[in-house]
């Protein structure tokens, strides 16, 4: 096993993109690059437009289920397809920030 650890992804939604199969394959760079997977994702240009790394950032709802965007009947198959709680990152972010978020990821 090598000492080499790699870099942690996250998407505007809290979706870990290092993670996914389609971003391992190289099928997919994640949201943050000029062409991902998903084009038709509402997140992303949501995000961009409030000037946010990830939905963590954004200021516009307490309770990031109360945002339609974000917290969907396709976002909730999408989140268990990838088996991935994307609030819940969303909600450790604000806790703890993105940098110590993508540590714990590491670890």
């Amino acid at each position: 096993m090598s000492g080499e650890s790699k870099e942690v992804v996250v998407a505007y939604c809290g979706l870990v993109c290092s993670d996914c199969g389609a971003y391992l394959k190289g099928r997919c760079q994640g949201c943050h690059c000029d062409k991902p997977m998903n084009k038709g994702c509402k997140v992303k240009p949501c995000a961009q437009e409030r000037n946010c790394s990830t939905c963590g950032d954004c200021g516009g709802f307490e309770n990031l289920k109360e945002c339609d965007k974000l917290n969907n009947f396709i976002s909730k198959i999408f989140a268990f397809i990838f088996r991935s709680d994307r609030i819940g990152n969303l909600n450790r972010i604000r806790e703890i920030g993105i940098d110590r978020f993508k540590e714990e990821k590491q670890g």
